[in-house]
């Protein structure tokens, strides 16, 4: 499990589950996570920011801070859920276009875990760029849960049929034995 008062970031970008990303916050809290969420830009439109920040006691971030703010306590770990097609691929590509983006491309070099979970579907998970990615973020330690028993994509279409399963206990799961 996690040591107290670890900082846990959660990264969420504009997909359809990302509006049940306080299942997640809830999640890390009882295993004693300090919770920053941090939302891809688009995402915005996706989640409740106001009821995020009084469940996490913290602001949801989506940019980066002024010289004059403060600054958010540096994560311990980090899960990207739900995580886009378009953020796993620039991720492995190192893009950092955005507030989250430049966080995740800090990550592997400064040895903070990272877990994925993807929302996509099955035509997207199917293309090339998209495996390349995968394969190159495992490659640098960080854990795509992407496969067999873990999200399974879906058909095009029918991604609002899967929001209830959405595992996001299994990203927790993930991350503790990362860390054991």
């Amino acid at each position: 499990m996690t040591q107290p008062g670890k900082v846990l970031y959660i990264i969420v970008c504009a997909a359809g589950p990302a509006g049940d990303v306080s299942r997640l916050v809830a999640l890390a809290q009882d295993e004693g996570w300090t919770v920053q969420i941090i939302a891809t830009p688009p995402a915005l439109d996706f989640i409740d920011a106001p009821k995020l920040e009084q469940q996490t006691g913290r602001p949801v971030r989506s940019q980066y801070r002024k010289p004059s703010e403060p600054k958010s306590p540096r994560a311990d770990a980090i899960i990207v859920a739900p995580a886009t097609y378009n953020t796993i691929n620039k991720f492995a590509q190192g893009i950092a276009d955005t507030y989250a983006l430049g966080l995740l491309s800090e990550a592997p070099g400064l040895g903070i875990p990272v877990v994925i979970v993807p929302f996509v579907n099955s035509v997207l998970a199917s293309r090339a760029p998209f495996l390349r990615s995968v394969e190159d973020l495992r490659t640098e330690g960080v854990r795509v849960l992407f496969g067999p028993g873990e999200f399974e994509p879906h058909a095009p279409g029918t991604g609002g049929e899967r929001f209830e399963t959405y595992p996001w206990k299994r990203a927790l799961t993930e991350l503790a034995e990362l860390g054991s």
